[in-house]
């Protein structure tokens, strides 16, 4: 029987039965009305089923976090019946049934609505939402319609303090790299849209007003399109969008998917089915990646529950009912943001050990005076990583796992005690990078100074100064670039044997022979046993097969040849484009004659498509059979015409088709001589 992951990201539970006789298949989401399985009494017994801890770990779903921070003011009702709950989940109360709210409750509502408290939470929120790491939308999920509308208010009206307040920081700082931060911020929040989503706002109009409150900006908000005709759940869902912070109180939180929602604020009381369907918003996969204030692309690795109510006290027994299915002692799908601290602290771990096993030494790199100016030892530790593609990309591993996780802990990371060995770590990938991607060195350099959180890494003034915070740390040694057509070969040679990192010069010589190849394979596709032989050098290193010095002779070998095929268009007396359509057309065992004949082919045939009349490379001529057609028979024309009598019927029939396929892929991905 099939599983599904429910819209809701809970459970999706299959079930068979008979309905006036048929059989029948239907599946369930959340609610499931707890374990007492009361959907069977209906449909009978479930014939599988699929919980939130098993999509978590298919990565069908991303894990959730939460944080408790209730503001001191709020004093708790443990006791407060079911009915509280029902009258909160319905967002369009009647008038009996709001009076019963205001008068049974009106405690409780009275403490959740106090003015200074959500002043208190307008001012976290508006901290915590542009210091998170993933920027992902966000929902500020309220008691009802006026607070939602209210809280809206005081975030909006906390924004702009907040802007200001930073541009006065921007204007008394003299540390360069601080304030470049605070810009970056600024520039997020200017960004920022907001906007109250929530049922039917015109029929409460006088209620609103009543209250000091205007909700006609809101309805109008709610009922306009875009200028591409889309309205505000389309906005809410495109991640590009500016719209990023939502405020609610029912709204939207069940039946609705916005993958890259990837923070609530929850300020309502609510348990089982609602607070599970309610967190669900934030745990969806999202592929798309968010560019993050230190310049590069954050993926989304878990959603975050802030907690201003204490629903979590609830949460224990919902996820007992409504995620962990029967497993007694299961890891819960939903836990403390602080086990992602720890979670951190073992990747450093990890990686720290990882290190040692290599004769790296992070800690003792970490306690030298001056860290980022001791380049020498960086370049040691990466000659020692670069020795292996293995030990490489093992790294890659770790430094990714730390970084994800440092993300996934802002902002709540910079109160933490410094961890200088984040910055290392980075610091050493960033080393790596310059080496292995021939990375163009100030980007590098700027990214790595921006990962180093002066709250993350600084613990000892004298250690790290504001002058080296200013950015003067900066990798010296800049990755090497060569010209193929005038390298020294001999001269490499004589460098390499008295270079002091060895596995560093093969890396970058490695790293500009590939990065050629490439350039050289999208001149001509018919090249890919240069990339073969490459592959095959690599791996018979890897493996052992061959000592440092061999290999890299055995990449100025290649280099050499890959030199004369670069070259080889000028020797055949043709241009590059003319050189790939001749080495598609030729055969074996050619003459020297029908060599001839063939280059000529592959000059007409451009010219013919190009240049002469009638014209057949029409714009968008791929898109139609029978501009395609037309091609195609000029193609078949040229070459009945210029290719040599030796090409029997078959082999003509293939090269002609082989091209014209060459051809359509040129056009259609808008390359080359035929887009």
């Amino acid at each position: 029987m099939p599983e599904a992951v429910s819209p809701n990201g809970v459970w999706v539970r299959f079930q068979c039965g008979t309905l006036h006789g048929a059989h029948f298949l239907a599946f369930t989401g959340t609610p499931l009305l707890g374990k007492e399985r009361k959907t069977s009494k209906w449909f009978g017994e479930y014939v599988s089923e699929y919980n939130f801890q098993q999509a978590m770990e298919d990565q069908a779903t991303v894990p959730l976090f939460y944080e408790k921070r209730v503001p001191e003011v709020l004093i708790q009702n443990d006791d407060l019946g079911d009915e509280f709950y029902e009258l909160l989940e319905d967002e369009d109360l009647d008038e009996a049934q709001q009076q019963k709210l205001e008068k049974k409750f009106a405690r409780e509502m009275e403490v959740i609505k106090r003015d200074d408290r959500l002043t208190t939470i307008a001012q976290d929120i508006v901290y915590h939402f542009p210091r998170r790491g993933y920027l992902g939308k966000g929902m500020v999920v309220t008691v009802d319609k006026f607070t939602a509308v209210k809280m809206y208010n005081k975030v909006k009206q906390q924004w702009q303090a907040e802007i200001k307040r930073l541009r006065g920081l921007i204007k008394s700082s003299s540390n360069d790299l601080q304030k470049a931060k605070f810009k970056k911020i600024i520039s997020y929040m200017k960004s920022v849209e907001m906007a109250v989503v929530i049922s039917d706002p015109r029929a409460g109009e006088e209620k609103f007003a009543k209250v000091g409150l205007d909700i006609n900006p809101h309805a109008n908000r709610l009922e306009q399109l875009d200028k591409h005709g889309h309205d505000i759940e389309f906005n809410f869902k495109d991640p590009e969008h500016p719209l990023q912070l939502v405020f609610v109180c029912a709204m939207w939180l069940t039946g609705f998917d916005a993958q890259t929602i990837s923070t609530l604020y929850l300020d309502k009381p609510m348990k089982d089915h609602t607070l599970m369907q309610t967190i669900a918003r934030a745990n969806r996969v999202a592929a798309y990646k968010i560019k993050g204030h230190h310049g590069q692309f954050v993926e989304k690795k878990n959603g975050e529950l802030v907690d201003y109510y204490n629903v979590f006290r609830n949460m224990k027994k919902a996820l007992s009912d409504y995620a962990q299915g029967e497993e007694d002692g299961a890891e819960p799908p939903v836990q403390e943001k602080a086990e992602l601290f720890n979670l951190l602290d073992d990747a450093i771990t990890q990686t720290i050990t990882f290190c040692d096993e290599r004769n790296i030494n992070l800690v003792a790199i970490a306690d030298v005076k001056d860290i980022f100016k001791n380049i020498a030892l960086f370049e040691e530790y990466a000659d020692i990583l670069l020795s292996r593609d293995e030990w490489r990309k093992s790294y890659y591993v770790y430094d990714n796992t730390v970084t994800s996780l440092y993300e996934a802990c802002k902002p709540e990371i910079f109160t933490q005690p410094a961890r200088p060995l984040i910055a290392v770590i980075q610091y050493l990938r960033g080393v790596i990078d310059v080496h292995v991607e021939q990375a163009d060195i100030d980007a590098v350099s700027q990214r790595i100074a921006e990962l180093l959180d002066e709250s993350v890494v600084v613990d000892d003034a004298e250690k790290f100064t504001t002058k080296e915070h200013q950015a003067e740390y900066q990798i010296v040694q800049k990755g090497k670039t060569w010209d193929l057509s005038k390298i020294d070969f001999a001269r490499l040679k004589e460098d390499f044997a008295e270079a002091q990192y060895k596995n560093i010069e093969i890396t970058e010589m490695r790293a500009f022979i590939e990065d050629k190849l490439r350039q050289m394979l999208e001149q001509n596709h018919n090249r890919i046993d240069f990339a073969q032989k490459l592959q095959e050098i690599v791996d018979k290193y890897n493996s052992g097969g061959s000592a440092t010095e061999n290999y890299f002779a055995d990449l100025m070998t290649f280099a050499e040849g890959l030199k004369e095929e670069d070259e080889r268009h000028v020797r055949e007396g043709l241009s590059e484009d003319e050189l790939e359509l001749y080495d598609t057309l030729r055969k074996d065992k050619l003459t020297q004659a029908e060599e001839q004949k063939v280059k000529l082919a592959a000059k007409h045939l451009i010219t013919r498509l190009l240049d002469e009349h009638p014209k057949v490379l029409v714009q968008d001529w791929w898109k139609d059979s029978q501009t395609q057609q037309r091609v195609k028979a000029a193609v078949e024309e040229v070459l009945d015409e210029d290719l040599p009598k030796s090409y029997d019927r078959v082999l003509f029939k293939q090269k002609a088709d082989k091209v014209f396929d060459l051809i359509v892929e040129f056009a259609a991905s808008s390359r080359k001589w035929a887009a």
